[in-house]
């Protein structure tokens, strides 16, 4: 059976827990601390991040997220994550990019940094600059998905694709840090209650992090 190492708030492995229970692919969660480094896992994956999915049997290790998706997406037919013709797959990764890149960037790693990482590792006290400038990007990000969704049925186009499950693992870290606003984005809203009725993302909401308590409305579809 695959194991995953993964941590739980780490967007890029929910983000392959999302994909994987879209697929059916069977497999155990190995929680990986990044932060310890431990060299067993920097055997596995030199730059210690996370996810990295291995297979003892197959002799697969498989090392982030993007890798992963596709890897899946190639070799098991259900649930198509990149499809359509060329301009639709570009489009598509060009989503998925701007969430594992830009959203994750300016928005989800100085909201984990400072309500994560120095709560758990280091016992400081979070910079408040920080937090408001982040959760001030994150709304300009919803503005975005609500001018996507303006004019699509999902995040990159007709169908579901590899770019709303990207979207919905950076969002739900944002959210469960309490640093969404969901006030005057409906089209987002709607989009992200669709996604979390989900069977694949029902685990996830149902997980919680030790001294982190998500806001109340973070596991509800209806919000």
């Amino acid at each position: 059976m695959w194991q995953l190492f993964q941590f739980p708030l780490c967007p890029f492995s929910r983000k392959v827990r999302l994909v994987l229970g879209e697929k059916g692919v069977a497999h155990e969660l190995v929680r990986e601390n990044p932060w310890e480094q431990r060299d067993e896992y920097m055997d596995l994956n030199p730059a210690g991040e996370t996810p990295v999915l291995v297979e003892n049997e197959l002799g697969l290790t498989l090392i982030g997220s993007q890798p992963i998706a596709e890897y899946f997406d190639e070799t098991v037919d259900k649930a198509p994550m990149l499809h359509g013709n060329a301009a639709a797959r570009a489009e598509i990764r060009r989503l998925t990019a701007w969430f594992d890149e830009k959203l994750f960037h300016e928005v989800v790693e100085p909201l984990m940094n400072e309500r994560m990482r120095k709560r758990l590792v280091s016992r400081e006290s979070p910079d408040t600059g920080v937090l408001r400038q982040a959760m001030k990007v994150a709304n300009g990000h919803l503005d975005y998905l609500d001018y996507l969704l303006d004019n699509r049925r999902w995040v990159a186009g007709a169908s579901l694709s590899l770019a709303d499950f990207a979207a919905a693992a950076q969002l739900s870290v944002v959210d469960y840090l309490g640093a969404l606003d969901w006030r005057g984005h409906k089209q987002t809203r709607d989009w992200y209650s669709v996604m979390k009725s989900r069977p694949a993302f029902r685990p996830l909401l149902g997980e919680r992090m030790e001294v982190i308590v998500p806001p109340a409305h973070y596991d509800k579809v209806d919000f």
